[in-house]
């Protein structure tokens, strides 16, 4: 991971405690080896708000295999050209590039994403747009996973990205782990909106918490917004503006997002056949679990199998 000035450290922060646990008993052994890297002795943080003296410099780019690279409130100073020419010469050898929010103008000021998707934080889509036309923004997700390019919105999507990433490397059981420890959820989909319509309300006693858990636990059944809106004791509009409000998302999107994540566990537990692991994650067919799979895991469910499971397809 590479800080430069006025990096942000809450988005440092987020990387540090993904992708820098060591060895833990739940995982078994250590995801990552993070070093994080600064163009001179000592980096100024956000506002000059402290400085960091990191254990490693920049020429240790050359040698990684994932480049974190440095997030920027301040988007009108420009980079530093040791540090563009650095991600451009990881570009170069297929390295893995992560943008976290403000990350995506560093990216995009080293010309690795020209003609390529990316998002970053909302209130910066239009300057983003005005100063990188070649780049395809998507303002209104999480984060965008273009292969060996990928960006987040903003503060707590580098977390979703980060998690994102770890299931894309590890498999749905280890990012499930990880979120755990972060008391973070370890399975938003990138494509769920940056913010909620309205300010999240004050806690209450009628929250959707009981009838979420209530959900999790009956994937397998054909559940519809009507069975969620009786759990929770409302009708189906005011669930619905509910779910909006205080999820960020429809019942139903919600519902797909959960059943997806059980289908990575069933996978990686071994389940056998594709059609056993549509109806025990309540996604009918194996031709329904194969399209929903594709759309949210980027890859088929075989395929999934062979990068997690041990023997691969069966």
């Amino acid at each position: 991971m590479i800080v430069d000035e006025g990096s942000n450290p809450f988005e440092v922060g987020c990387a540090c405690e993904i992708f820098g646990i060591s060895r833990r008993a739940e995982v078994g052994f250590e995801p990552y080896q993070l070093t994080v890297v600064t163009p001179g002795r000592r980096t100024s943080m956000r506002d000059g708000m402290f400085s960091i003296g990191a254990s490693g410099r920049l020429a240790d780019v050359t040698s990684a295999d994932m480049v974190i690279v440095p997030n920027r409130p301040n988007v009108d100073r420009p980079s530093r050209p040791a540090v563009l020419a650095a991600i451009r010469r990881a570009h170069d050898r297929g390295i893995r590039l992560v943008g976290l929010c403000t990350g995506a103008f560093t990216l995009a000021e080293a010309g690795v994403l020209d003609k390529r998707r990316a998002t970053v934080h909302w209130q910066l889509a239009d300057e983003f747009r005005r100063r990188f036309p070649a780049v395809s923004l998507e303002p209104d997700v999480l984060f965008v996973d273009d292969g060996d390019v990928l960006t987040s919105a903003g503060s707590a999507a580098a977390l979703d990205l980060g998690l994102h990433i770890v299931r894309r490397d590890h498999g749905a059981e280890v990012a499930n782990h990880v979120g755990r420890r972060l008391v973070f959820a370890a399975f938003r989909d990138g494509g769920q909106q940056q913010f909620v319509e309205q300010p999240l309300p004050p806690p209450t006693l009628d929250s959707l918490a009981p009838a979420l858990a209530w959900a999790r636990e009956r994937l397998h059944l054909r559940l519809t917004v009507e069975d969620l809106a009786r759990q929770a004791h409302m009708t189906p509009g005011t669930l619905h503006r509910r779910f909006r409000r205080e999820v960020g998302v429809t019942p139903l999107t919600w519902l797909t997002t959960q059943r997806v994540a059980l289908a990575c566990r069933l996978i990686e537990q071994g389940a056998s056949g594709i059609e056993s692991v549509a109806h025990h994650a309540g996604l009918g067919t194996g031709a329904n679990l194969r399209s929903v799979f594709r759309k949210h895991m980027g890859l088929n469910p075989s395929d999934y199998r062979k990068r997690f499971v041990a023997g691969g397809v069966r």
